[in-house]
């Protein structure tokens, strides 16, 4: 089998609206169409709400198109860990101890697409919506920062924080255009909704066609770095079946896909006949089961350990994975993912027949169900929308609580919606209370976030009355908040916490962690120089190197 497994894996305010959805970009480079360099990518989709920075966003496509037309701070080395981003930084380090105190210095011409230069008030809007914004990835940080300050005009940007944070590397990745997003209609909600009003990266947009299932992304000469050495990158969604045969005829010279059973057996035929590579690529993303303290008939902990006794791990597994890539990347913690360093397993099954937990719980047999106070036990299992492996997961659950009498009904909800409101906290009382949530669990790089982000307590900003957006299952133990925060400020060490807290968090039973998201790239000859790139990043990350050859 050809499949190689690689498991390593503020200037003045403005009024002026955004672009329209396909931008005449400046700077871009226009060639006839017989001499186009380009290379095609087959994708499963490209769909909208492309801001990396929501837990709607997250898609293989939003981290292409992130990594090549927003400006980060670090990214990624080849073993995963941070390096400062010389394209937009000329440094960054940590200048004071009391405050503790980061410098940024961004390059002098370092600019947005429409000319308006990269610098703090970009910072300062992102560190605004993190750290207050219901719905976001991996807040924790961000809620650390107590100021920024600038200096040179907006070029050296100064960040303070409450305590020290030894995760700051991991701050101010992808950095939004402020001076158009700050004032424009529907603000941080419909930021990169269906598009990017300005971007700063080796490529800009030429055509964004969501009905049609097509990214044009075209290189930007107004990019102030080694300019892409290939005219433009294409992403075209097709079905699975279509991309492979565009892959035969070579109308795609590279495909990045969620590979089932059946499409990884099409492309070990096609290899007997086409040279081609194949990587595994893993997504900074985990599906679990979410067992919502939040909701009123989920506080007991003996009815959450119920519902998750109820579930078959392996079937679900089985059935969100479809025998592709991710089913061998089973998530048995927590927290870290499976393929990043300092993963380690530490699921503990908890033997305690279902009945039993209901029974002690208060809960009769009634009609085939269980029923407490004359209410039977109905439970609502949300996923997002159209979304998969979340949809195919949350029917799974659904079925399998039926067999122990536990009855439930799947909602979907559009993921904007149920992220930014039916999770967070914040939801009306006319909104359906999600029992049980079928979503991603999200690591950005600093594993610490990850945990106080998911599992700290809701607490209120320092200089802000109004509390913070709780984490999706809200969930909180003051037993094992204090280690969490003590994670996060460096107090002690991750692995040590973890020790600590994953132990507490299986028998609170508020997530079943299932596997972690994985894509498959398969790169013909003619597409060079395309590789799974660093950890979490994304093949699309080494775009600006791409060459096409034999055109």
């Amino acid at each position: 089998m050809v499949l190689v497994a690689l498991l390593a894996a503020v200037s003045a305010c403005s009024v002026t609206p955004p672009p329209p959805l396909v931008p005449s970009t400046p700077g871009m480079t226009v060639v006839p169409k017989e001499k186009l360099n380009e290379v095609v990518v087959g994708v499963d989709d490209v769909k909208g709400s492309y801001n990396p920075h929501t837990m709607a966003g997250q898609s293989t496509v939003t981290t292409a198109l992130a990594s090549l037309l927003l400006p980060s701070t670090f990214r990624a080395d080849a073993d995963g860990s941070p390096r400062v981003d010389l394209d937009l930084l000329v440094g960054a380090e940590v200048t004071k101890a009391e405050p503790y105190t980061v410098t940024y210095t961004i390059r002098r011409d370092a600019s947005w697409s429409d000319g308006a230069p990269i610098a703090a008030e970009d910072f300062v809007y992102l560190w605004e919506r993190m750290r207050a914004e219901p719905g976001v990835v991996d807040p924790a940080g961000y809620r650390l920062v107590s100021d920024i300050t600038s200096r040179e005009g907006g070029k050296v940007v100064e960040v303070v924080f409450r305590h020290p944070y030894p995760g700051w590397r991991s701050l101010f990745t992808n950095l939004l255009p402020a001076h158009l997003l700050k004032d424009a209609p529907g603000g941080w909600a419909a930021a990169l909704t269906d598009s990017f009003p300005a971007t700063a990266g080796p490529f800009a947009v030429r055509t964004l066609d969501q009905p049609r299932g097509e990214i044009i992304l075209e290189r930007n000469d107004r990019f102030w770095e080694q300019p892409a050495a290939l005219d433009r990158v294409v992403l075209r969604r097709a079905s699975q079946s279509a991309t492979l045969d565009a892959l035969k005829t070579g109308d795609d010279q590279a495909a990045l896909v969620r590979a089932d059973e059946k499409s990884l057996k099409g492309i070990d035929d096609l290899a007997r006949t086409t040279p081609l590579t194949t990587a595994v690529v893993p997504r900074a993303e985990v599906v679990q089961v979410l067992a919502r303290p939040a909701a009123p008939q989920m506080t007991d902990v003996r009815v959450r350990q119920a519902v998750l006794n109820a579930l078959d791990r392996d079937e679900l597994i089985a059935a969100g994975t479809r025998k592709g890539p991710a089913a061998e990347l089973r998530a048995d913690a927590q927290v870290v993912p499976p393929t990043k360093a300092g993963y380690q397993p530490t699921f503990q099954p908890n033997p305690t027949p279902v009945a039993q937990l209901l029974t002690e719980a208060g809960y009769t047999p009634q009609n085939g169900g269980w029923a407490r106070d004359g209410k039977q036990l109905s439970l609502t299992i949300a996923a997002p929308d159209g979304v998969e492996p979340y949809v195919t997961v949350a029917h799974q659950v659904q079925r399998q609580l039926s067999l122990s009498g536990i009855a439930g009904r799947v909602l979907t909800t559009p993921p904007n919606q149920l992220f930014g409101r039916d999770l967070s906290g914040t939801a009306t009382t006319d909104v359906e209370v999600v029992d049980i949530a079928v979503v991603p669990r999200v690591d950005t790089g600093d594993s610490a976030a990850a945990l106080a982000s998911a599992f700290g307590c809701r607490a209120s900003l320092g200089d802000v009355s109004t509390p913070i957006p709780a984490n999706l299952s809200g969930f909180c133990d003051q037993s094992v908040q204090t280690t969490i925060e003590d994670a996060l400020t460096g107090n002690v060490l991750l692995s040590d916490a973890l020790a600590r807290v994953e132990p507490v968090l299986w028998q609170q039973a508020v997530a079943m962690p299932l596997f972690q998201v994985a894509d498959l790239l398969v790169v013909l000859p003619q597409a060079q120089n395309v590789t799974a790139g660093a950890p979490f990043a994304g093949p699309l990350s080494g775009a600006s190197t791409w060459r096409r050859e034999g055109r």
